[in-house]
């Protein structure tokens, strides 16, 4: 049990609320076309949990040697002693195959698709070895999200969740830029890559709100193929406007923020979202 409590500071369990309510969100959204039950519901949230769990432990198990040499990383659980690497593995593969049993019970086609899930979930990992497009990879991989929940819940992917799959792969993406920034110089160093590394810090912040201008663009589009009230707009606004915020807080040469920008921002995003789409849809 200690070792499960420290596997969930390890995985960073809190950061879930990034792509979960993007998730159920999809799932609100797929309830306009057929029924969707609790339980339904109940397993999507379990492959979520379980998804990331396996995705995030595997990625502090292969960096572990990265994360051992990084000042900032060093604390990490694997580094620092406090969870074996042992444990790590069983844990991560624990979490894998609980992934593929919840996507199971759903439906066939999600366990038969569960494996290509945990592989680019997994492939991340390795990305930045080879690519500064890591972030779109991390992007990608979150994006999955409201695909598979389309696909779990009507056995068929619609254009509205590619478009909200869009919107959340460059969301992701940006916020990830600017996260990397604080790792420029180690990354350098030890040959990774990613765009800070590739372009330097001004040239990222740029790509980022890029990114960014472009999830905007993604979400604004949404009503069009789902028709929602007032209080999608209204989230809409908020989240461009925290969007906003969150570029003009971290400026070239100031990154003193960017922890406030990565987590509390962008969890207010994903929320302002989920309350939109719930609040357009069952109430105007």
């Amino acid at each position: 049990m200690s070792a499960i409590a420290t596997y969930g500071r390890m995985i960073k369990f809190s950061h879930s609320i990034f792509a979960m309510p993007f998730a159920l969100s999809a799932a609100v959204l797929a309830s306009r076309t057929v029924p969707v039950t609790a339980l339904q519901v109940a397993l999507i949230i379990g492959c979520m949990v379980t998804a990331r769990s396996c995705a995030m432990g595997f990625n502090r198990i292969v960096d572990r040697h990265f994360d051992a040499r990084n000042p900032r990383t060093a604390i990490r659980e694997i580094p620092s002693g406090q969870i074996s690497l042992r444990a790590a593995i069983a844990i991560t593969v624990a979490a894998a195959a609980s992934f593929v049993a919840l996507a199971v019970a759903l439906n066939p086609l999600c366990g038969w698709l569960s494996p290509v899930a945990l592989g680019v979930v997994c492939g991340y990992s390795y990305a930045k070895r080879f690519t500064a497009l890591v972030h779109l990879w991390l992007g990608v991989a979150l994006g999955l999200a409201p695909i598979a929940v389309w696909v779990a819940l009507t056995g068929t992917v619609a254009p509205l969740a590619g478009i909200l799959a869009g919107a959340v792969a460059t969301w992701v993406a940006g916020f990830d830029i600017l996260y990397s920034l604080q790792d420029e110089s180690f990354d350098r160093g030890q040959g990774l890559h990613s765009i800070p590394v590739a372009l330097g810090e001004r040239g990222a912040m740029g790509v980022s709100a890029l990114l960014h201008l472009v999830t905007v663009g993604l979400l604004a589009a949404v009503p069009l193929l789902a028709p929602l009230g007032w209080g999608y707009w209204l989230g809409f606004v908020a989240i461009a406007g925290v969007l906003s915020y969150e570029h003009w807080i971290v400026r070239p040469g100031d990154l003193s923020r960017i922890d406030k920008a990565f987590f509390d921002l962008n969890g207010y995003v994903s929320l302002l979202f989920f309350a939109g789409v719930c609040v357009g849809t069952w109430v105007g």
